[in-house]
């Protein structure tokens, strides 16, 4: 099913989220993967550098490896510096140089002075009037004391991550709307995607034994989608994109002949081989078998029905895997890596952590949850702007396509707002 937006429809909304969230990257040219507001990029170290200028070579410029598009700040924005390669960005960066809620989006909220945080609430459902056609607020249930509290407003926005944003408006059910708010066109809680990763290939690198890098960087490179574009047919539909990094092995590894004594102290004190490795991130298509609904029989703490799961990869996709890790080698082998080792460790829909395509966006009410401003059809005062939204899913990470929709459908409901139309 057709997106109902173009890329130029929010390509403006993209400068204004990299602006403010501060995202380093190199400008490169490709059409498919475009160029953006970026901060400085990251460096590749000299391996990854040498395996991109034979990729090149081998072909043309129909593959690309290139430092990784990365929220970590190589240059001072305001109110945030820059990142400091601590390797804390797993713990959401306490220093703030990496974008995270706690260092950019809340505080900016709470300086408008229009914030109220409200923990351990759990919005149980929107709350629909069937008189003028439009949610009126939202149930909260308080996680601690169990009283439940109603909140009004003239608008709604709910981004409470795709799999939740439609828990929520299947929990919305009114006699209207028997599957929920949203539920009028059949798709609220269909087309799961996720991307479909866990497999890859890695090696090892000669002939830079002389060479090292410094620091932590917090950052790999990227290879771009190069699969069903241009010349390059397969059997299968749409792509993948490849993150990985090459790295000497450290004090830590594993030296079969030497476990203990002054040998092993003195050969750890030097770095060890060479090696370089990418995973895979497939595209994953909307397919209405897989879909989340309401499990009725089973409650959790609260007395809430939980969600169940009736997700898989499908042909598309299993075709795709193969390809990814077939491609990789050849890649790897072209660049002169040795002793190649390839994975599949298969993909359950979620490992990815990329959930996305419960309440899509459409052209036709009859086939898609939300319009093209991200309202729902059948109560325009709501707007979902997460994963939940995504009429596909492409291979990119889609976190910052999810901002810059926010923000576009942001700026979109205060036109209304102020024209009294919504």
């Amino acid at each position: 099913m057709d997106w109902p937006i173009r890329y130029r429809d929010i390509a403006a909304w993209y400068d204004y989220v990299e602006k403010f969230a501060g995202i380093s990257g190199s400008k490169e040219g490709i059409p498919h993967l475009p160029d953006g507001q970026f901060l400085p990029p990251m460096d590749l170290n000299c391996v990854e550098k040498d395996v991109a200028a034979r990729i090149k070579k081998k072909y043309g410029g129909s593959r690309h490896l290139i430092i990784g598009r990365t929220a970590n700040l190589t240059a001072p924005i305001e109110g945030r510096t820059q990142c400091q390669f601590r390797n804390r960005c797993w713990e959401g960066c306490p220093f703030g140089g990496y974008f995270s809620t706690q260092s950019s989006t809340l505080p900016a909220a709470l300086k408008t002075g229009n914030l109220t945080v409200r923990p351990f609430s759990i919005v149980t459902k929107i709350l629909y009037d069937k008189d003028t056609r439009k949610a009126k607020g939202v149930e909260v249930l308080d996680a601690e004391t169990n009283q439940t509290y109603e909140y009004y407003a003239r608008i709604i926005f709910l981004n409470a991550s795709a799999l939740n944003s439609a828990w929520v408006l299947m929990n919305s059910a009114v006699d209207v709307w028997p599957g929920g708010l949203g539920s009028s066109s059949g798709e609220l809680g269909h087309n799961v995607m996720d991307h479909h990763y866990n497999l890859g290939a890695s090696g090892t690198v000669e002939g830079f034994e002389d060479s090292y890098y410094f620091g932590r960087r917090a950052n790999g490179f990227y290879i771009p989608r190069f699969a069903n574009i241009g010349n390059d047919k397969r059997d299968f539909l749409r792509g993948y994109g490849y993150q990985g990094s090459a790295s000497r092995d450290g004090w830590s590894r594993e030296i079969a002949e030497l476990q203990i004594g002054a040998d092993y102290k003195e050969a750890i004190t030097e770095p060890g081989t060479w090696k370089i490795g990418a995973t895979g991130f497939g595209e994953i298509l909307p397919n209405h078998d897989n879909h989340i609904y309401l499990d009725k029989q089973r409650k959790d703490k609260w007395g809430l029905p939980v969600l169940a799961m009736d997700c898989e990869l499908k042909e598309n996709e299993l075709k795709m895997r193969k390809a990814i890790v077939a491609d990789l080698k050849e890649m790897l082998e072209n660049a002169g890596v040795k002793n190649i080792q390839t994975r599949d460790n298969g993909h359950a829909m979620g490992h990815g952590i990329h959930e996305m395509g419960t309440a899509r966006m459409g052209l036709d009410p009859k086939t898609s949850v939300l319009n093209k401003n991200n309202q729902v059809w059948d109560a325009p005062n709501v707007l979902v702007t997460d994963g939940a939204c995504m009429t596909s899913s492409a291979c990119q990470n889609p976190s910052l396509t999810y901002m810059a929709l926010t923000a576009k459908a942001a700026d979109f409901a205060v036109s209304e707002l102020k024209k009294g139309n919504l």
